[in-house]
C-alpha cells in the first residue's frame, strides 16, 4: 500500500452522518481500510491489549498491513496485572508493533505512586486515579503522536451507555475517534480471535471479560455486561479516556 505524506480530509469536515450510515454495515477490516486510506498519517490505535483491541492489532498489521506501521498507543497505568504485560511483550513480538508506551510522568512504578499518591487512590478518589493514569497521560500521547484520528476497540454491547456508539465520532479535541468494532458482539470478537488464532491475554478464561488495572478488575458473572468487572461496587461506568 502506498501512502502519501499527509491526511486526504479533515476530520471537522467530514459528513458524519452520512459516513456511519455508509459503514453501518461494514466489517471492521473495510472500516479499517478506509481509515488508512483516507489518514495515512496522523492516524493512531489506543490499546488495552483487551481482545477487542489485539483483535484490531491483528487486522491492521497481518491483514491491512500499512507500509508505516500504525502506532498502537499504550497506557501503562503501573496498574496492569502481570498476564496483561506479558501479552503487550508478546503482541509487539509478534506483530513488530509500533508501540508507544505513555504513563504518569512524576513516577515510574506501583510503589513510588502509592508513596506520592496514596495507599489505594482508586478506593478514595477513582476520578484523580483515572486523571493522573489515563487521561492525562491519553491526552499527552494523542498530542505527541499528532494525531488526527484514532481507532478505539469499543462496542456497543459492551454496556448500556454504548448502546449508541457510533463507528465514526470527534472527540473534544475535533480529531476523528474511529469504533470500528461498534457493531459486532462479544460473539463475534471471538469468533474472529479463534478462527484465526488471534494472542489473548489468559484472564479472558478465567472470567475477566475487559480487563483494566488489577486492583479494580474483577470477573463477571453469567449475564452481566461486558464492563461490569471494572469499578465494581462504585457507581462509575467509564475510566473516562473515552474522552
Amino acid at each position: 500500500m502506498t501512502q502519501s505524506t499527509k491526511p486526504l480530509i479533515q476530520p471537522v469536515k467530514l459528513d458524519l452522518k452520512k459516513l456511519n450510515q455508509r459503514f453501518e454495515k461494514a466489517n471492521p477490516n473495510a472500516i479499517l481500510a478506509w481509515c488508512l486510506e483516507n489518514f495515512p498519517t496522523g492516524l493512531v490505535q489506543t490499546s488495552t491489549f483487551n481482545v477487542d483491541d489485539v483483535l484490531i492489532t491483528d487486522l491492521l498489521y497481518r491483514e491491512l498491513r500499512p507500509a508505516a506501521p500504525i502506532p498502537v498507543l499504550f497506557l501503562d497505568t503501573l496498574h496492569h496485572f502481570p498476564e496483561t504485560l506479558e501479552l503487550v511483550a508478546r503482541a509487539q513480538g509478534l506483530y513488530n508493533l509500533n508501540l508507544q508506551i505513555y504513563r504518569i510522568q512524576t513516577v515510574n512504578s506501583r510503589a513510588a505512586f502509592t508513596k506520592k499518591y496514596g495507599k489505594a487512590l482508586w478506593e478514595t478518589d477513582v476520578d484523580r486515579f483515572h486523571q493522573l493514569t489515563k487521561v492525562e497521560p491519553l491526552e499527552r500521547g494523542l498530542a505527541e503522536l499528532k494525531t488526527i484520528a484514532w481507532i478505539t476497540g469499543e462496542r456497543r454491547d459492551q454496556s448500556a451507555a454504548h448502546a449508541n456508539l457510533p463507528i465514526f465520532e470527534l472527540d473534544s479535541q475535533q480529531r476523528l475517534k474511529v469504533n470500528p468494532l461498534a457493531t459486532w458482539s462479544r460473539k463475534e470478537t471471538w469468533a474472529y480471535v479463534f478462527e484465526h488464532d488471534v494472542i489473548y491475554n489468559p484472564l479472558h478464561d478465567q472470567g475477566y471479560a475487559t480487563i483494566d488495572d488489577e486492583p479494580i478488575t474483577t470477573a463477571i458473572a453469567d449475564g452481566e455486561a461486558t464492563n461490569a468487572g471494572g469499578w465494581r461496587d462504585t457507581d462509575k461506568l467509564e475510566c473516562g479516556i473515552h474522552f
